[in-house]
């Protein structure tokens, strides 16, 4: 495949008035967010996939099964994906591999040479070491706890040798959110959310944070880049304003680990994925993007100060 290249008029300086962009996955949470802010921008948007997104003409793609066409795009900004903690063997598990695997073949074949902006994951990261401060050279070839991470490497390593650009975000939060405050909310019980372990640091990334990225990064140098807000957080006092953002009143209380895996043989959802996600310190270190221009200008308390 030819190695993919910015375009004229798609740079961190001049935006992307004029340019036709097609955004996968803009009928979810975070394409949503970026096919909304490039029609800002004075884009013309293409909405690729299963469902029409918020803005602009839908161009119809199952990613696990066909090519996408393109229409003309100049720019593509690849969100689609298959989410979630499916069981080992499950046909939800097999899906991942076709939209996040597959589906990116097909994208990277149908781009033909179109600059690609790929949206991977801090779950691509090995968990084995540590991630208190994590840049784009820790390891990501093995060692994820489920099959979105497996597969989410898996994907982007098509992309990286596609020459494209690759983000790494993690914990995307939102407006419109369906994944971090949702399974924040279905913990609290009688009052009380239980958490794995003792606090810790962690990176979250707002989703306007990431769509700023997405738009600029057509101009950077191919690679993996982390996205993330301007400074981490601490993981309870985050969901203590969390909860009290959304009008529920709980305390949090904290579960030795060794506890926490004993309750997993009684507990399916106590992943080793769910429970990383909440024990482990994963700091993202987002030098790179910031040498290319880009700067996170949302944080957490916008989000709340928008839920009040």
């Amino acid at each position: 495949m030819a190695r993919l290249h910015a375009t004229d008029g798609v740079t961190p300086t001049t935006g992307v008035t004029g340019v036709t962009i097609a955004v996968t996955g803009a009928s979810g949470f975070c394409g949503g967010e970026v096919a909304r802010a490039a029609a800002a921008r004075g884009a013309e948007v293409l909405c690729v996939g299963r469902r029409p997104g918020p803005v602009g003409r839908h161009l119809s793609w199952d990613a696990a099964t066909e090519p996408p066409d393109l229409g003309g795009a100049d720019l593509v900004v690849h969100c689609a994906a298959a989410v979630g903690d499916h069981p080992p063997g499950s046909p939800a598990e097999a899906e991942q591999y076709a939209v996040n695997v597959a589906g990116t073949a097909r994208l990277l074949a149908a781009a033909a040479g179109r600059p690609v902006v790929w949206v991977s994951s801090a779950s691509v990261y090995d968990p084995r070491l540590d991630r208190s401060r994590v840049a784009e050279e820790h390891p990501s070839a093995g060692g994820q706890l489920n099959a979105y991470g497996r597969s989410k490497a898996a994907g982007e390593r098509l992309a990286l040798a596609a020459g494209a650009v690759v983000l790494r975000p993690r914990a995307v939060y939102g407006t419109g959110d369906p994944h971090l405050l949702p399974r924040v909310l279905a913990r609290v019980r009688r009052g009380l959310l239980l958490l794995p372990g003792a606090d810790v640091s962690l990176s979250l990334t707002a989703v306007q944070n990431l769509a700023d990225a997405c738009l600029a990064a057509a101009g950077w140098p191919p690679g993996a880049y982390n996205i993330a807000d301007a400074e981490p957080y601490r993981r309870d006092e985050v969901l203590r304003r969390l909860l009290a953002a959304h009008g529920v009143r709980a305390r949090i209380g904290h579960v030795p680990l060794p506890l926490v895996r004993l309750a997993r043989r009684r507990s399916p959802e106590l992943t080793p994925y769910a429970v990383d996600q909440l024990a482990s310190s994963v700091v993202l270190d987002t030098a790179k993007a910031r040498a290319q221009g880009w700067r996170p200008t949302h944080d957490l308390a916008d989000y709340l100060a928008r839920c009040r």
